[in-house]
């Protein structure tokens, strides 16, 4: 006769199952994420290098590494850099171009929409360094395409204007998923809305004030938290200016390559890398932030309540 299973026989199979199905992730996750950022920690409290005494036999330094970052003019450059890198391609670039796409195809159908998506998408999915030596060839001063269309031989893009070029080259290569994500959240907006406010006379900054931008913000909030952080992070613009010339393109993710590999400062190059860390940390708790707050608005707003 077979023993009927108990309630808590059956949760705890239920638990037993559940843990053997989270494991495999879990010791991933921690094998090749917190494992490595362990050591990395670990490695900024020391003076570790790749070559010479301190490769062999690294001393623990404590906060130095730190300290130093800190106070470095060319750490502060680069930071302040990254900020207009991220500003300039990600918050005004891709989430503005990427909306202004999405905003002019909701209502086109046919061939011009399924051009202009393919021409974007293709941006995007083709491999950054692909990208990247394609756009070295259009800025290149003596046989650069660009200099070719506009007729200005000899134009050095890359040095006279490097923030800007990479900006420009983030901006045409991220654009497409801003522009995807918006797509899918205009879908959401009813279109009885957007009639009700042009018969009333709302021009079209209006409507997207007053009705578009409210009813997807969430998705907006969402995309500036990813394409800040990809971009933060990006280390592309390295395949066109090296950071240089004189490090006026030298962004975080390039400068901590520097220090690290070409200089041979491992423990300062994981300082500053657990330093962008916990900067995207910021990002990432301000933009969740805001996230909650929108969600407690919609709460409040749904339960008839005053607004928060």
């Amino acid at each position: 006769m077979v023993r009927p299973t108990s309630p808590a026989d059956a949760a705890g199979l239920g638990r037993g199952r559940a843990i053997g199905f989270v494991l495999p992730a879990l010791v991933l996750i921690g094998v090749f994420l917190v494992f490595p950022a362990l050591w990395t920690i670990y490695l900024g409290l020391t003076d570790y290098r790749l070559t010479g005494l301190a490769a062999a036999n690294p001393q623990v330094v404590g906060l130095d590494n730190y300290v130093g970052a800190l106070t470095d003019p060319e750490f502060l450059t680069s930071l302040w850099l990254t900020l207009a890198y991220v500003g300039g391609s990600a918050i005004l670039g891709q989430a503005g171009l990427g909306f202004g796409l999405a905003w002019i195809l909701r209502t086109r159908t046919g061939w011009v929409r399924r051009a202009v998506e393919g021409v974007v998408l293709l941006s995007w999915i083709l491999p950054s360094t692909v990208v990247g030596f394609l756009w070295f060839a259009l800025l290149d001063r003596d046989d650069g395409t660009l200099n070719a269309l506009l007729h200005t031989p000899g134009m050095a893009w890359l040095l006279d204007h490097p923030l800007l070029s990479i900006i420009v080259f983030n901006v045409w290569r991220g654009t497409a998923f801003s522009m995807m994500l918006y797509s899918a959240a205009l879908e959401n907006v009813p279109p009885s809305h957007l009639e009700t406010a042009r018969l009333a006379g709302a021009s079209v900054p209006q409507q997207l004030r007053d009705v578009v931008f409210p009813l997807i913000r969430r998705h907006i909030l969402t995309n500036l938290l990813l394409i800040s952080l990809w971009t933060f992070n990006d280390f592309t613009p390295f395949v066109l200016t090296g950071g240089g010339p004189e490090g006026r393109s030298e962004i975080l993710p390039i400068y901590v390559y520097n220090v690290a590999l070409r200089g041979g400062e491992l423990g300062v190059g994981a300082a500053i890398s657990f330093l962008i860390l916990l900067i995207n940390l910021v990002f990432a708790l301000a933009y969740l932030r805001l996230l909650r707050g929108q969600r407690r608005q919609q709460e409040v707003a749904a339960a008839g309540g005053p607004p928060a």
